[in-house]
């Protein structure tokens, strides 16, 4: 299992202010001190927890006991 967008290519993806502005149109308000924040926390920039879920599952490696819905994504 691959990652399709990972951070790095997030930030390349995401210049600057105009990620901020169109996550803003959707939205989703950022405040972060530097762009790299920012890039780290676009949408894409994480793997699908579905899949990760699913794989760990599939191998054995854990057992699916919940399927939590997240309200609100804090960070800081």
């Amino acid at each position: 299992m691959r990652c399709k967008v990972c951070w790095h290519q997030a930030l390349r993806q995401w210049h600057g202010r105009n990620g901020v502005k169109n996550l803003a149109a959707r939205d989703i308000l950022i405040r972060s001190p530097s762009m790299r924040g920012v890039a780290e926390e676009v949408p894409g920039a994480y793997k699908d927890v579905s899949e990760v879920v699913d794989a760990a599952d599939g191998a054995k490696l854990t057992k699916r006991v919940a399927r939590p819905e997240p309200l609100v994504y804090v960070k800081g």
